[in-house]
């Protein structure tokens, strides 16, 4: 039977909290929630997915060619149209053959993709990733938060979805996003939000066997921070079993992501006895009991930087003039696609005549002089800052003017790769930018690791790739 081997989740650094928002509005409407997880200017759903992914295999101990089956759900993907399960496997060093599933349009996307997970056959990766915006003046941008959620399941996991439950009933007009629209909104008639949400979620939870006495912590969906626990009595459970499994309070509404998160962290504070509810307005709800005993979660949810209204609005590109006209250097499509397994995963060259490493792999070798005779060589991700430069208003290449116009300076750093042994093995030498955070400068010498974060865009179409950051000492 499969079981969770592993939970991973992460939320942004930035926050806007609620009294930021009431300066500049006069009021804040988000019910219940104290600040709201705010993505990078280089963020976005996709970039939430692997950060969250790549800590779940570390924390189930699972090899990424052990996973067969790939399911990611989230209401906010980059595109309207177009998979981007495919370039998150590739970010993961995901085998091509991997089986993707991805869910979209219900805040209940991401327990579904739990359920199809629990379906596949063999090692699955499962994730939530969401960030909902709204109008500026409206409850669902007051409350729309970001971060995501994954779970590892294997044939053997020591974690055990016991039972499953299931309920629709037709609620329309709570929450939705009109074609072609960026915001979500919904009628507000207060009521009718009510019963919808407890009528739903109260009947997925009966289809379960038995009450939900059994949970320590019950992990509901929660579009604000009020609203859960006016399920409370129709679930039979009290608000410290609901307060138990959620992080709408510190991190705002998650949508997708709102259930699997308040499972990482109630996993994080040593619950196990779960009970699992994801809603979608519409409506429907799938409710599941979880026994998550010996599960291992890494979680990274803190924030670091709190925000002015005005930073908000600039980081989340609301004011920024774009990149310049004439653009920046072009790359086509075609060829960023020959480049991804660097720019993704880091692969190396090692020249086949003398053994020297090249990065990226390509030409001749700067050694020998050998053309285009390269392995493939798979470099660990870390490595060493060997010159850096602060690159300010106006110096940025023009592909770079957005980035610097949301998030300020930035580093560009010269960093000598750690070779396939590792920071005692030989180097080769890339160019890159370094996120860092507040307070943090980045000095020769610096341990830096990558991650995935968006590039640039052109064309329409966002370039994905791998930047640094400082390794804790």
């Amino acid at each position: 039977m499969t079981g969770i081997e592993g939970v991973g989740a992460y939320a942004p650094r930035y926050r806007l909290t609620a009294e930021a928002v009431k300066d500049a509005w006069g009021q804040f409407h988000g019910a219940g929630i104290t600040e709201t997880a705010v993505p990078a200017g280089d963020e976005d759903t996709l970039t939430m997915a692997y950060e969250a992914a790549d800590r779940a295999l570390e924390a189930g101990d699972v090899a990424p060619e052990e996973v067969t089956h790939l399911s990611l759900g989230t209401t906010t993907p980059p595109y309207e149209e177009e998979a981007v399960t495919a370039r998150l496997a590739s970010f993961l060093d995901f085998s091509e053959d991997i089986e993707t599933r991805q869910l979209s349009g219900s805040t209940r996307a991401g327990v579904d993709a739990l359920v199809a997970g629990l379906e596949a056959d063999g090692t699955a990766l499962v994730v939530a990733s969401d960030a909902p915006r709204g109008a500026p003046d409206d409850e669902v941008e007051h409350a729309g938060g970001a971060g995501a959620a994954a779970l590892v399941l294997t044939p053997d996991g020591p974690g055990a979805v016991t039972d499953r439950g299931e309920h629709v009933s037709p609620f329309p007009g709570i929450r939705f996003r009109p074609r072609g629209s960026a915001e979500t909104t919904g009628l507000g008639v207060t009521d009718y939000d009510r019963s919808a949400f407890t009528e739903t979620v109260a009947a997925a939870a009966d289809d379960l066997e038995g009450d939900l006495a059994f949970a320590d912590a019950v992990c509901l969906q929660s579009p604000n921070g009020k609203l859960p626990y006016r399920a409370a009595g129709a679930l039979g459970v009290d608000s410290g079993a609901l307060q138990a499994g959620t992080t709408v309070h510190d991190l705002g509404d998650t949508a997708t992501a709102s259930t699997l998160l308040g499972l990482a962290s109630a996993l994080e504070d040593g619950h196990d006895d779960l009970a699992v509810i994801g809603y979608g307005s519409g409506g429907g709800a799938t409710a599941l009991r979880v026994d998550a005993g010996g599960v291992a979660v890494e979680a990274d949810l803190e924030g670091e930087a709190e925000l002015s209204y005005g930073e908000y609005m600039r980081i989340r590109g609301d004011v920024t003039p774009g990149e310049p006209e004439g653009g920046g250097a072009y790359v086509s499509v075609p060829s960023w696609k020959r480049t991804i397994p660097q720019r993704h995963r880091l692969v190396a060259g090692r020249c086949t005549e003398c053994g020297a490493l090249a990065f990226p792999p390509e030409g001749a070798c700067t050694e020998c002089g050998a053309l285009d005779s390269f392995e493939d060589v798979d470099l660990p991700g870390t490595g060493t800052v060997e010159a850096a430069t602060i690159i300010g208003q106006g110096g940025a290449p023009p592909e770079f003017v957005e980035q610097q116009a949301r998030e300020g300076a930035f580093v560009s750093a010269v960093v000598a790769l750690d070779g396939p042994g590792g920071e005692d093995d030989e180097t080769v030498s890339t160019p890159t930018q370094v996120l860092t955070g507040e307070d943090e400068s980045v000095e020769v010498g610096d341990r830096v690791e990558a991650t995935i974060r968006r590039i640039y865009t052109q064309e329409g179409v966002t370039r994905y790739g791998f930047k640094m950051r400082l390794v804790e000492a």
